[in-house]
């Protein structure tokens, strides 16, 4: 029988970034000590923990000690060694467990299962050696190469043409092991958070809608604009991944919605989701403290929306002009100000984020971007 760790008990996180920082706040308002391991220090998370463990996630001799303070243990992100997750298990449960990760932190290892076991995932190749790129289908270019580890905000990917661009990108450079995927010509992206406890459970929100740019998510907005058809299609296959993979945990399923409503995953955040964010201020039960429940063997929350939402990501890029106009962008009392304690704004670094409840999702929207807009003022 699974323990249930109930609060007073005390969680372990790997990875101290913002996800680690809106988990640690949600565990801590449920009464939950928290412990974070990361190479870093004075991070997101560690500001707001109990304690912060700073080494290496290749010490396996300091993560085995961080697995012996701690009840059980999560990940905020997906490059966490597999090495060390399994260190962490022979202590303590590790939720979502070390095979998720394997899967999910590999591209060519998650198309596959998701291909595999029949979900609608783009058409891929892999390619592992230069004869690989004379060998990819025709119907594949153009296409998008990608790394097939190590990947984020578009980072290790590259559009290819023809195979002249193809060859080009992967031996000057990616040079690894890599995917090359068909170019979808999609009309929306959007997301589905979900979460399963650890008796099988799974609890979606309603699909959020995501707009990138950059290839870094720059606005969500819930409910998504979608149809019935491909809302309902796309929570039924998110609660199948989940059940597939035996998550605990909570899981995010992005996908591409094609012409004709036809959905395709684009790839799978085995964690809370950066398009997840808005829930705290406009879901009953929000994405971190669903990750707290489930993690813990508690019941999962609902997922109830409150009001239509708006997420807009403030970057680095927001402070470039000089110090952001925190005055005016709260002159608007519906938006909340979330900042992650990061100490260095850069250009395309995540720094905070704003979120704005309204009547509508259009005037969320509306609203999130105007008072973005007013920071510069």
């Amino acid at each position: 029988m699974t323990k249930t760790v109930l609060p007073g008990g005390t969680l372990g996180v790997l990875g101290s970034g913002q996800l680690g920082r809106m988990f640690a706040i949600a565990a801590r308002r449920m009464g939950y000590r928290v412990h974070v391991l990361s190479p870093d220090t004075d991070t997101p998370t560690g500001q707001v923990a109990d304690v912060e463990v700073t080494a290496k996630y290749d010490d396996l001799d300091a993560v085995a000690q961080f697995a012996e303070s701690v009840d059980v243990v999560t990940f905020e992100f997906e490059n966490v060694p597999l090495e060390t997750v399994n260190v962490v298990n022979e202590k303590v449960p590790v939720r979502p467990a070390g095979r998720v990760l394997h899967t999910t932190q590999h591209r060519l290892r998650e198309k596959t299962f998701l291909r595999d076991h029949g979900f609608p995932v783009p058409q891929f190749h892999a390619i592992g050696e230069l004869s690989d790129l004379e060998s990819a289908p025709d119907g594949l270019l153009p296409g998008v190469l990608k790394t097939a580890a190590w990947g984020y905000d578009g980072k290790g990917q590259a559009k290819v043409a023809n195979r002249e661009e193809l060859r080009k990108a992967w031996t000057e450079e990616l040079k690894q092991e890599a995917i090359l995927e068909e170019l979808v010509r999609f009309e929306k992206e959007f997301s589905v958070v979900a979460a399963r406890g650890v008796d099988g459970k799974v609890h979606c929100y309603a699909p959020i809608e995501n707009l990138h740019v950059n290839h870094i998510l720059d606005v969500s907005i819930s409910p998504g604009r979608l149809s019935d058809k491909a809302s309902a299609e796309a929570v039924e296959i998110a609660t199948a991944v989940l059940t597939e993979l035996d998550v605990v945990g909570v899981l995010c399923v992005e996908f591409f919605l094609a012409p004709g409503d036809r959905l395709l995953i684009n790839e799978l955040a085995p964690r809370p989701h950066n398009s997840g964010h808005l829930t705290i201020d406009s879901h009953v039960t929000c994405q971190f403290e669903q990750q707290v429940r489930a993690i813990c063997g508690l019941p999962l929350g609902s997922t109830d929306q409150l009001r239509p939402s708006a997420m807009i990501n403030l970057l680095g890029d927001v402070w470039e002009p000089g110090t952001p106009n925190w005055e005016a962008a709260c002159e608007n009392s519906a938006v909340k100000l979330h900042l992650y304690g990061k100490h260095e704004p850069r250009i395309g670094r995540k720094m905070g984020h704003l979120t704005v409840t309204a009547a509508s999702v259009d005037l969320a929207a509306e609203e999130a971007a105007a008072a973005k807009q007013r920071l510069f003022s």
